[in-house]
């Protein structure tokens, strides 16, 4: 009897996901948005943490804790969209998901930063 070789089964065979890149224009625009956003986050942190007169309350201390970690999810999110693999449709939302979360944490900090120095809580 001959030996034949056996056919890979279709379902033993790993086809890569179809790649869909970004139209022009996207990632330059949320490296864009990115960098406005840490800029921003950078000139209020130091004029919060180092330059406001005052003593510091357990809330401007959280916002100032909320609004370090905010700048550390801006760097992720330029980190991220700065990769080649990020024109990719897939990887593109996931940056943006980051950038999400990011601009999320910093309205929150802003937010208890006004409420602490308002109302001095």
């Amino acid at each position: 009897m001959p030996q034949t070789t056996p056919n890979p089964d279709v379902s033993d065979v790993k086809s890569e996901p179809k790649r869909t890149p970004l139209p022009a224009g996207y990632r330059q625009g949320l490296i864009t948005a990115i960098t406005v956003l840490l800029g921003f986050s950078l000139l209020f942190l130091r004029f919060w943490d180092f330059e406001l007169p005052g003593a510091w309350s357990v809330a401007s201390a959280v916002a100032a804790i909320l609004m370090a970690l905010a700048i550390l999810l801006e760097v992720v999110t330029l980190w991220r969209s700065l990769q080649v693999k990020d024109d990719d449709e897939t990887e593109y939302g996931k940056t943006l998901r980051w950038f999400g979360l990011s601009a999320a944490l910093l309205l929150i900090s802003l937010a208890l930063s006004a409420l602490s120095f308002i109302f001095k809580i």
